[in-house]
């Protein structure tokens, strides 16, 4: 259900955004936050959910602290992209977990994907026996961050 933002009052942005920050929070909190009852924000929670802008509650985890301090873009062209070649990349890189991210673009390349993995090494190797063995790589060009200066979860 595809739901026009025009549709969306201030309590349920509010709602939306504290959630994006704590997902966690007590429906009490939340309901004094956005100044309603608890009844009601709870309807508009289930209400979000049912219409799919809220997807899930999760833990967002320190990468850093996990040992995964190394970000790498990757522009990936392919060899093909009749949609059968598409589908099978895009299959293959959904099983591919040091692949944080994976976009299709309109530019001079055909994929866009971020990487996280432990160090230059890690990467290097991933670039190797992951990346380039995904089904229809023609090439690849490597960009190496060297601090997120924001990221948003």
């Amino acid at each position: 259900m595809l739901v026009d933002r025009a549709e969306l009052d201030r309590f349920d942005l509010a709602i939306l955004r504290i959630l994006q920050v704590d997902g966690r929070i007590a429906a009490v909190e939340l309901a004094r936050r956005i100044g309603l009852s608890k009844s009601p924000t709870q309807a508009r929670m289930k209400r979000l959910e049912e219409a799919g802008l809220i997807t899930g509650y999760r833990a967002i985890l320190d990468p850093i602290r996990m040992g995964l301090s190394h970000v790498a873009f990757v522009e990936v062209k392919l060899s093909d992209t009749r949609e059968a070649a598409l589908t099978a990349f895009n299959k293959a890189v959904l099983t591919a977990p040091e692949i944080e991210q994976c976009h299709m673009m309109a530019s001079s390349f055909d994929y866009l994907l971020k990487v996280r993995t432990a160090d230059i090494q890690a990467y290097r190797r991933i670039l190797g026996e992951v990346i380039s063995a995904l089904p229809h790589v023609a090439s690849t060009s490597t960009y190496v961050a060297m601090e997120a200066v924001k990221e948003v979860f």
